[in-house]
């Protein structure tokens, strides 16, 4: 069995955050362990609330995980203040982790921001030691500081991300105008185009920390980042399509609806 740590904040809804990480780990067969940076009142419908984490109890718990248990992969979703991302990052590289995904989450998909503004510049040196960094435009617009809309500008974004230390980037495609939601990967000096077909739903809270949970998962399979990055990709394309209508707004997508369908049969109508 392989072991994965997130360090994420928590979602009351259960849909994105530390929830989403652990049912995309449990999903793809590995041990999910967790690191919580912040506690938030959110729904389906918009967050409304965040209690950060002190950086000390933050940096507490991975420093347990790690003394105790072999960390086979890292994913960092959610990180809201400069002082938490500079104890994170001193802590990973002090405790020799690898396969580190970095989701520089900033804004949620209702609008409520989730990263100050003076932690901007922070983030950036989080992305300095990642092994992936998985922003999506909006984010990869702020990371690289001019606008992205064209599978070009993505490219130009990834290079730019990279040439500031990451080892690899993938930038998401959702956020683009069209039925393409493809996403471009930076690896190896090499851009890869990973296509996929928008799919006509409301429900995708949630999308970019499963998507990151699941490279994250895959790298501590074994992995190579592309291949990690193609079966992440098929992973969320699936959950998309197979997303619940949870809730009064945008409902998650379906993490673990294989083992849903496999309880029923084995234990029939529930």
């Amino acid at each position: 069995m392989r072991n994965v740590l997130t360090i994420a904040g928590s979602d009351s809804s259960g849909g994105a955050g530390i929830q989403a990480d652990l049912k995309t780990m449990c999903a793809l067969g590995v041990y999910g362990m967790s690191a919580i940076t912040a506690v938030t009142a959110q729904n389906t419908q918009g967050v409304y609330d965040v209690q950060e984490i002190d950086a000390a109890v933050v940096d507490g718990q991975i420093r347990a995980v790690f003394e105790d248990i072999r960390v086979d992969a890292v994913k960092v979703g959610m990180v809201s203040s400069a002082a938490i991302i500079a104890a994170i990052r001193k802590r990973l590289l002090a405790s020799g982790a690898k396969n580190i995904v970095v989701d520089p989450v900033m804004v949620s998909k209702s609008g409520y921001p989730l990263l100050r503004k003076e932690a901007v510049e922070a983030i950036r040196g989080l992305t300095e030691i990642a092994d992936v960094v998985t922003p999506n435009i909006p984010e990869a617009e702020i990371l690289a500081g001019f606008p992205v809309k064209t599978v070009e500008d993505m490219r130009r974004a990834a290079e730019l991300i990279a040439e500031r230390g990451a080892k690899n980037v993938l930038v998401k495609g959702g956020h683009r105008i069209g039925d393409d939601a493809g996403d471009l990967l930076l690896t190896g000096g090499n851009c890869v185009f990973l296509r996929a077909g928008r799919i006509d739903t409301k429900n995708t809270h949630g999308t970019g920390c499963t998507l990151s949970s699941a490279i994250a998962c895959r790298l501590a399979l074994g992995d190579t980042v592309e291949e990690a990055a193609r079966a992440a990709k098929k992973y969320i394309t699936r959950a998309i399509a197979d997303a619940y209508e949870v809730g009064k707004g945008t409902g998650p997508v379906g993490h673990l609806t294989a083992l849903y369908r496999k309880a029923r049969m084995d234990t029939g109508p529930v």
